[in-house]
């Protein structure tokens, strides 16, 4: 091939070599730093417009996660403040029963026994409104509590609709105490309710012996109520729980599924960077080489 002054195909070629080995090391650079094969749309549309719309949507599973720790803290404290309102021997619905069965006795102090039974009241009503959380509140109601509350439980997304799923629950069913007395433990029935019930003027007549029987039907029945509410809130507490589980997982899952389609390689992307930088002290010294060979037309011209 003939020599040329003015065209240097090997260094061309040497340069073009060069310009397309660093751009590679370029490419493989931005994945090492950023640790993503697929940081802009520019690296790939459609994986990046796919990551794109997981990682949205593993925002709103993460805002998911966090009403539902908001939800189970809820219901957490009014399950909680309920079965401390059923009570045991010494406390609670379960103690005034038992106070009302003993005040039965003939020739009994029911004096005492109510002196009792009042701070029982009291303690009740007192658990009932401390039952708030994040100024939320289903025991004890006033006319501002919302008749039904919904507690978001999941999130998904089929093609561009999200859907957002909810637990509804009725505030009705767990109120013990109302602003117009229409709670399970102030509702009147007959001549009193479970809040205010009153041994302490009855005798041992038979007339008050019926008021004390129609009282411990009354403290029963309460009794099975509360439980009921308790049951129900303890079988939502579990799926609001199961629910927590899953969303986790499934935002676990999603990120894994992320991280198939954008992350790079760093075993591959380090093995990748130490040949092309090999390549490109190649290069240079190629076009180092085929710039020097124009020198040597110089020679044809010395005498």
């Amino acid at each position: 091939m003939a020599s040329s002054l003015l065209t240097n195909s090997a260094a061309m070629t040497a340069l073009q070599t060069l310009r397309n080995v660093s751009a590679s090391l370029q490419t493989t650079e931005n994945r090492i730093s950023t640790g993503q094969r697929v940081s802009t749309a520019s690296d790939n549309s459609a994986y990046w417009s796919i990551a794109t719309s997981m990682r949205a949507d593993n925002a709103a599973l993460s805002a998911v996660s966090d009403s539902l720790g908001l939800s189970a803290a809820t219901v957490d404290t009014e399950y909680t403040a309920l079965n401390k309102v059923i009570g045991d021997q010494n406390s609670g619905l379960t103690k005034l029963q038992a106070l009302l069965v003993e005040a039965k006795t003939a020739g009994i102090d029911r004096t005492k026994i109510q002196a009792e039974i009042t701070q029982i009241q009291q303690d009740m009503k007192n658990v009932a409104n401390a039952a708030t959380f994040n100024g939320v509140n289903w025991l004890s109601t006033n006319a501002t509590t919302p008749a039904t509350v919904n507690l978001v439980s999941s999130f998904s997304r089929v093609g561009g609709t999200p859907t957002i799923n909810t637990i509804t629950v009725t505030v009705a069913n767990y109120s013990l105490y109302t602003s117009t007395t229409a709670g399970i433990l102030d509702t009147v029935t007959g001549s009193a309710s479970v809040d205010t019930i009153n041994i302490g003027a009855l005798t041992d007549s038979a007339a008050d012996q019926t008021t004390l029987d129609g009282y411990i039907a009354q403290v029963t029945a309460a009794i099975n109520t509360v439980s009921q509410s308790a049951a129900n809130l303890g079988a939502i507490k579990n799926r609001i729980s199961n629910n927590s589980e899953f969303v986790k997982s499934l935002m676990d899952s999603v990120d894994r599924g992320i991280g198939q389609l954008v992350d790079a390689d760093m075993n591959a992307e380090s093995t990748r960077l130490q040949a092309l930088q090999t390549q490109q002290q190649l290069g240079v010294q190629a076009l180092s080489i085929a710039n020097q060979n124009s020198q040597s037309i110089l020679s044809l011209f010395r005498g």
